[in-house]
């Protein structure tokens, strides 16, 4: 195994994305694959099979293919996120060993008529769902870890000591601002900072890595709104130092890095890709 493979590679790994039918979820679910994960991609409904069809055509470390499966849960349901990991694990007799939460939605209103449906709903997928997620994935990677208490460490077949669990959220640019019309977003993404860094100071010394990726203005679904507004786009533009709007390629690099050995000393971090904008 060459150096970058011991340093970055995934192989053998267990990896499960929320929001991967698209945008920067999918290229995080392919750049896993490629890495050598095999994946469980968290879905609303089985009517969109394009991830697992590409990861399964094009993803593999050699480009050749590689696995991916379908878990349906509606992350707006919680009901259905308490009883994800557990589903996945118990029922389906898989052992985690990365979990990427991108999984989430956008409403825009002027803050003094923001509407308390929208905020609950935005709280709901994009705070709530990865609290619990974190908490019932990190539960289940102490415990196949030995980072419980009274547990001696696990070992793998050949004696060695597991690799750590890793836990990667995504945060955003307004978790560091507040934004525009997007209060109930900005919330939650300062709430998944607080997230990232309370299970990361429960969690390090036991095996998983808890951080977070914070994307800049990225061309997707989610900023179609921005993107057709003339003055906003084009101010935005203006203010990034990297001269153009993110693409979710830019992720592929932050995604395997802190899913892989490379990130074993990182921890309770967000990983800012964003073209220079909080720099300038």
């Amino acid at each position: 195994m060459s150096y970058l493979d011991q340093l970055f590679g995934l192989h053998g790994k267990t990896a499960l994305v929320t929001g991967a039918t698209r945008g920067i979820g999918a290229r995080l679910a392919l750049a896993l694959s490629k890495a050598g994960a095999d994946l469980i991609l968290v879905q609303r409904n089985e009517s969109n099979t394009s991830t697992r069809e590409q990861v399964r055509s094009s993803g593999g470390p050699e480009g050749k293919g590689g696995k991916a499966d379908i878990v349906v849960c509606d992350l707006a349901d919680k009901d259905q996120v308490g009883g994800l990991i557990e589903k996945v694990t118990k029922g389906m007799g898989r052992e985690l060993d990365i979990v990427v939460n991108c999984g989430g939605i956008q409403r825009r209103h002027p803050v003094e008529v923001f509407p308390d449906d929208d905020w609950n709903e935005v709280l709901q997928v994009n705070l709530h769902t990865v609290f619990t997620i974190t908490r019932d994935a990190g539960r289940h990677m102490l415990e196949t870890r030995g980072g419980v208490a009274g547990q001696a460490p696990v070992q793998s077949a050949n004696g060695q000591k597991k690799d750590n669990g890793k836990i990667i959220n995504l945060s955003s640019l307004v978790a560091f601002q507040g934004g525009l019309n997007v209060v109930a977003y900005a919330a939650a993404k300062h709430g998944v900072q607080g997230i990232v860094k309370s299970f990361s100071n429960g969690w390090s010394s036991k095996g998983v890595n808890v951080n977070a990726i914070a994307p800049g203005y990225i061309s997707t679904d989610m900023n179609e709104a921005l993107i057709a507004d003339p003055v906003r786009s084009r101010q935005i533009l203006e203010r990034i130092p990297a001269g153009r709007w993110g693409t979710p390629d830019d992720f592929e690099g932050a995604i395997v890095y802190l899913a892989s050995k490379a990130s074993d000393y990182v921890s309770g971090e967000c990983l800012v890709v964003d073209g220079g904008w909080m720099g300038r």
